[in-house]
């Protein structure tokens, strides 16, 4: 049996985390994120955009950025992007900006050690409650952020993808978590 594993992200897992989104979207946002949109995923503006995430921060500053990734055995599986922005009076916004785990490696626990991982980030950095925003249609990962006890809020948005838009809904959640 292959060994699981969560760690932070380096300039060399970049290409898979480019990869890894832009499979796992063209399959989970098929019909819902147009496909112009979907197409950038893996462009050169991507790379340049996750290898920037990537080397963004340790989580020292007052505005904090992760990027972990899943392992199994030798294969990276998927990845998790984390913030915490210094907020109005006194408050702050820990967020999930990006979870993905490859269709292939899912059912096996990685993202819930992805949300964990993140969710220690954010704890450590001070953040008490998490956000993340999702596809207003994707009930599985509307799901898995249920089971984790992030439940959506009430809030909306509407994204331009500049090919369409996609809605949204925030789930959100104490980041001391209830994996199942």
């Amino acid at each position: 049996m292959a060994i699981a594993a969560v760690r932070p992200a380096a300039d060399t897992d970049v290409d898979e985390i480019v990869r890894i989104q832009a499979d796992t979207w063209r399959v989970a946002y098929a019909g819902i994120v147009p496909e112009e949109a979907l197409a950038q995923l893996s462009g050169d503006e991507a790379r340049a955009a996750w290898s920037d995430a990537v080397g963004a921060g340790d989580g020292s500053a007052a505005d904090s950025y992760w990027v972990f990734v899943a392992t199994e055995g030798e294969w990276t599986v998927g990845f998790c992007a984390a913030a915490r922005y210094a907020g109005r009076e006194d408050r702050d916004i820990a967020e999930i900006s990006a979870l993905v785990v490859e269709p292939r490696w899912g059912r096996r626990g990685h993202g819930g050690r992805l949300l964990a991982a993140a969710a220690k980030a954010l704890r450590e950095a001070g953040s008490e409650r998490g956000r993340a925003w999702v596809p207003e249609t994707d009930t599985a990962t509307r799901g898995f952020y249920a089971r984790a006890g992030w439940v959506p809020d009430g809030a909306v948005r509407t994204l331009d993808t500049g090919a369409g838009t996609v809605r949204e809904v925030r789930c959100s959640g104490s980041l001391d978590l209830v994996l199942t």
